[in-house]
């Protein structure tokens, strides 16, 4: 096909174009899809992990229903080692930490909680770990230990449940005044709604004298 004067200059500057930049268009457009194949691959890998982490957590599920000691153990070891990143080993060691604490293996129990609070990819798990690691610390007694874990950042949410546990512990340190504070608190950031928690921090708080 012919072409006029004025299209062939424009094809000289094309074909002009393309040698000088040629290369560096096609690196580009090879680095766009090795990109695309690489987040594709990775979508697929993180699947095939949160399949693998769920039949665990199920596993799991069924030894606590059988309190089956060495398959919750199993279970939940091999998603914390295998699958820390998922939510599912979160959820696991804190199913995990419950059985354990049931049966009075406080060690395991603390293990467990204190492996979410290191490693959970979740800020809502963590902060529920830390709420019962620091409960299980009153328990021990370790109470400078138990308010160091609520004095962590926390969702609001958890705001009310935080400032009660404080209060406990600093009545068993014989902190009457702090501990009023913080149940005080605990009523202030509590839910209107949640009668049964704000009547018990009330009594608390009666007991201290107001």
């Amino acid at each position: 096909m012919a072409y006029d004067l004025e299209e062939q200059e424009q094809l000289a500057q094309l074909k002009g174009w393309w040698k000088d930049n040629g290369t560096s268009v096609l690196v580009v457009v090879a680095a766009a899809v090795i990109a695309a194949s690489g987040w594709f691959g990775w979508r697929n890998w993180q699947a095939g992990q949160a399949q693998q982490a769920a039949a665990l957590y199920d596993s799991l599920q069924k030894g606590l229903q059988a309190n089956d000691a060495k398959s919750v153990r199993d279970a939940s070891g091999s998603l914390v080692e295998g699958f820390p990143r998922t939510l599912y080993a979160g959820m696991g060691a804190l199913a995990s930490a419950r059985f354990h604490l049931e049966r009075g293996d406080n060690k395991s129990a603390r293990a467990q909680l204190q492996w979410v609070v290191d490693r959970s990819s979740s800020d809502e798990l963590r902060d529920i770990a830390r709420l019962r690691l620091a409960g299980l610390l009153l328990d021990e007694k370790g109470y400078d230990e138990a308010l160091a874990l609520l004095e962590a950042k926390h969702a609001p949410a958890m705001a009310a449940q935080y400032a009660v546990l404080k209060g406990d512990i600093l009545v068993a340190q014989g902190k009457a005044a702090e501990a009023r504070a913080a149940y005080r608190l605990a009523l202030e950031k509590s839910d209107e709604r949640s009668g049964a928690f704000r009547a018990g921090v009330q009594l608390r708080l009666d007991a201290l004298g107001g």
